[in-house]
């Protein structure tokens, strides 16, 4: 009785679980369903292109399905026209240059493989019946290995790598499917012209409909990681010197974590740098535009925010500084970092606009006085501070900023190479330092003047 007790009290207990899910269902998938539609709303307003690049790959599938459904087309290729739908699947990406780069690839490595592959099978039925399998089995293997290891090399994958894929693919298909058909070049041929629709399709509707340039997001992505450091530079000035304590915490915490994006963003740098080197001239960036430079830039702009990151743990930590040396270091460190942040954002706009930085360099020069002037103070005054724990603290911050000055005339030479062979435009130097100092004159709240000053800008 017992045990028949103990039964039914575990049955109930089963049955009573089971009854709550099914209460909690309706409402769990609802709160799944009300998830789904809110991060469906923040991808697309996020980035709307998204939305229309998902449009694009439906029209894109609709008409070359038509050669499916239409049944002259259809007589024409017969089923080799599935490999026009699954080149539109494969091959249509974001961007135009990682469509043009697929679309390529694919092209060239069905024709290479497709002349191969039918030379093979040529090649092989002069050995007779017994010896055609056995040469066909050798041309496979010897293809895919060497081919396999050619993706191994570095440039050939960083280009090259899904055309070398569809070569070994398509000449595999060939030589095996052409030893039980007897009409190998048709095969061949309709495969070709197939996937030669598809890729067409995928490259003239990726460039004719509301283009996505990968080499304009690469360029932009340059100019906002600079000022992202110019950013937190400007707030590091403040929060670890105290220099501004009525500020907005909430902005200033933003523009101070903004960094960290910079620090993740070698891959999909050269992502970009690949895909933008297969897209033709278009808009400001012209046929053979340098984008190599602007992974040099890159690479200088992660190494100043790896400095950024060591300074960011300043802030954070709970050693105590002593503030009779902070005050001491204090104007020359705050000069290095409003000089170097002001630096960081000319350098950004200039990339941004594509015009040749015109302040940067004084910029530079001051930051660089302040370093200079820096390390006098501390082979003057420190030498005999017997406080070393109250020292290290604030010489590791200088030192770090010294650095940061160091990385930020780096990156104003690369991007100053940059402008000389992308041919920016040039803005008179004079003439904006002029302005910009008119701008720091005049009151706050001034009355808008009926003479306004004209400002001519030389472009060359």
């Amino acid at each position: 009785m017992g045990l028949e007790s103990a039964s039914q009290e575990k049955k109930a207990c089963l049955l009573a679980r089971a009854w709550d899910w099914l209460k909690a269902l309706p409402k769990s998938l609802l709160g799944k369903l009300l998830e789904f539609g809110s991060n469906t709303k923040k991808i697309g307003q996020d980035d709307p292109r998204k939305v229309i690049h998902s449009v694009k790959v439906g029209v894109a599938l609709t008409l070359v399905s038509l050669f499916y459904y239409c049944q002259p087309l259809f007589d024409s290729f017969g089923v080799s026209v599935i490999w026009a739908v699954m080149t539109v699947v494969v091959v249509f990406e974001f961007s135009v240059g990682a469509t043009l780069g697929k679309g390529f690839n694919r092209g060239m490595a069905t024709l290479l493989a497709g002349a191969l592959g039918v030379g093979a099978h040529h090649l092989a039925c002069l050995s007779g019946h017994i010896g055609e399998p056995i040469l066909l089995g050798l041309f496979v293997f010897v293809q895919a290995t060497t081919a396999t290891f050619i993706r191994f090399f570095p440039k050939i994958k960083e280009r090259y790598d899904y055309g070398m894929l569809i070569f070994v693919l398509t000449f595999s298909l060939i030589s095996v499917s052409g030893f039980r058909d007897d009409e190998i070049l048709k095969l061949a041929k309709n495969r070709l012209s197939t996937i030669l629709i598809g890729a067409s399709a995928c490259i003239i509707i990726t460039i004719v409909v509301f283009p996505v340039w990968a080499g304009e997001d690469f360029h932009n992505l340059i100019a906002n990681n600079l000022e992202k450091l110019g950013s937190f530079l400007e707030a590091f000035e403040g929060e670890y010197f105290k220099a501004s304590k009525d500020g907005n915490s909430e902005d200033n915490k933003s523009l101070l974590e903004a960094y960290k994006s910079v620090l993740s963003s070698k891959n999909n740098e050269e992502s970009l740098a690949n895909f933008a080197r297969w897209e033709p001239g278009h808009g400001r960036f012209q046929f053979r535009h340098p984008w190599k430079q602007y992974l040099n830039i890159g690479a200088l702009t992660r190494q100043c925010a790896y400095r950024i990151e060591a300074l960011n743990g300043h802030l954070n930590t709970n050693t105590q500084v002593s503030q009779e040396i902070l005050s001491m270091i204090q104007d020359e460190c705050t000069q290095m970092c409003s000089e170097s942040s002001k630096a960081l954002k000319e350098l950004a706009l200039a990339v941004k606009t594509m015009t040749k930085p015109s302040l940067a360099d004084t910029h530079i020069a001051n930051s660089k006085a302040a370093t200079k002037n820096l390390k006098s103070l501390f082979q003057s005054n420190f030498r005999e501070e017997a406080n070393l724990l109250a020292v290290i603290p604030a010489t590791t911050v200088a030192s770090l900023l010294v650095d940061v000055v160091d990385c930020t005339e780096k990156i104003a030479d690369s991007v100053n190479k940059l402008a000389s062979e992308a041919n920016f435009k040039s803005i008179d130097s004079t003439v904006s330092l002029e302005e910009s100092q008119l701008q720091k004159c005049e009151p706050a709240h001034s009355e808008p003047k009926t003479d306004s000053l004209h400002v001519v800008i030389i472009v060359g």
